[in-house]
């Protein structure tokens, strides 16, 4: 495993340019050159961060990196993003090796949680209740959730009467689903069909036109979904986009 030395910026790991160096196998003025010759490729906040003036001074002694750098007029840090560019730029099996090795070892390893086991007794039992606390009020959230979602679908249930005919309940559904939106009738009529040839992978409006055709009888939406034998599925789409916002 990489023995390097952690240091981050803006909450993501970072490498200075000697930890490149040595990583790749190669020196910091060749890392300087490439950079050079391809500063177009290189953004800054993405693929590195150029330190100057306190803040520079401030990282340097913060992590404890050789002084000498701070006679530099601008000391570079490179991201995981930069230093691929910089294996590509020096474009040997041991470059990209050590790439590898530092996405893997180095930009993606997470620091280690703390193991409770290496704490006293009396600490591990606050953890554990603190863990289990945190756990409860999850659950509590989750089943609120639950309750609100239930009760939602209670109150469309309750506005809508069920007494009647199922051509009437789904006319009675559309125009709460209206309300519920504020939308006018026709449009909400438009979701329906939408969401009913989503559902069934089928085009209702066109069907109801053939069928018009057919007979020579202009018919309601929901009289043509009776003929058709699908007052039942239509029900069901109705009831989904009733209750589709609850969160």
């Amino acid at each position: 495993m990489m023995n390097l030395t952690v240091i981050e910026q803006n909450g993501q790991r970072v490498l200075t340019t000697q930890q490149l160096a040595e990583v790749y196998g190669t020196d910091t003025e060749r890392i300087r050159i490439n950079f050079n010759r391809n500063k177009d490729r290189f953004v800054e906040g993405k693929h590195f961060f150029a330190l100057t003036g306190q803040e520079k001074h401030d990282f340097i002694n913060s992590y404890q990196i050789d002084t000498t750098w701070l006679k530099a007029p601008v000391f570079y840090i490179w991201t995981e993003k930069g230093a691929w560019l910089h294996a590509k730029s020096l474009n040997t099996d041991e470059a990209w090796e050590a790439y590898e090795r530092l996405v893997d070892e180095y930009y993606n390893v997470k620091e280690n949680a703390i193991n409770i086991q290496m704490l006293s007794p009396q600490l591990q039992a606050l953890v554990s209740l603190e863990l289990r606390q945190k756990q409860l009020e999850k659950e509590l959230e989750e089943a609120k959730k639950q309750v609100t979602a239930v009760q939602h679908r209670l109150d469309n249930i309750d506005r809508i009467d069920t007494i009647g005919d199922l051509r009437q309940r789904l006319n009675r559904m559309i125009q709460r689903y209206a309300h519920q939106n504020g939308i006018p009738f026709n449009h909400a009529w438009k979701d329906f069909v939408q969401a009913f040839n989503t559902a069934y992978r089928t085009n209702l409006e066109l069907r109801r036109q053939n069928h018009i055709n057919k007979t020579g009888k202009d018919i309601s939406r929901p009289q043509f979904l009776e003929e058709m034998g699908l007052l039942d599925d239509a029900i069901r789409v109705a009831d989904k986009m009733l209750n589709s916002k609850v969160k």
